[in-house]
């Protein structure tokens, strides 16, 4: 996993700073710190600076009570990197997987949201894992061929 709190780009450090602060105290399925899951995903999307920052919060808003304008506040994001966290944000009023095909529409959100599926599939993190989470893995798998991505790829 590499690190972000040293990364040459002050605003890849902020976002890393803001993902760690809202995380703080919260854990994954597996009972690990679940700032872990963020760093996981920004590792996997590449050197792209957009991406990695999209990466690094695209749970912040979902997670917690921080609003985009807060978030925005804090680091000065581009257009499209708020237009990704928004699209990444999911609106429990909207079906999981059609919420999935609004993203495929922003290569940018695509991209980000393939790493997390990546990971939040990754079963082997949990010591038990139940027909629940493989019924959720099922999810995440059709989720990916919705973004044209069957195999895990993030390219």
């Amino acid at each position: 996993m590499k690190n972000f709190a040293k990364h040459a780009d002050g605003r890849v450090r902020r976002a890393f700073e803001v993902a760690k602060k809202i995380h703080a105290g919260q854990f994954d399925k597996g009972g690990v710190e679940y700032i872990n899951h963020p760093l996981t995903v920004a590792s996997n999307v590449g050197e792209n600076i957009s991406a990695i920052i999209v990466a690094l919060l695209h749970d912040t808003v979902e997670d917690s009570a921080k609003t985009f304008d807060e978030l925005q506040a804090e680091i000065p994001l581009t257009a499209d990197e708020l237009h990704a966290l928004k699209l990444l944000t999911h609106d429990e009023k909207i079906p999981y997987l059609e919420y999935v095909a609004q993203i495929k529409s922003n290569e940018l959100a695509a991209k980000v949201k393939a790493a997390d599926l990546k990971h939040n599939s990754d079963l082997s993190r949990l010591k038990n894992p139940t027909e629940k989470d493989f019924a959720r893995a099922e999810k995440y798998r059709l989720a990916l061929e919705i973004l044209g991505r069957k195999n895990f790829d993030n390219d």
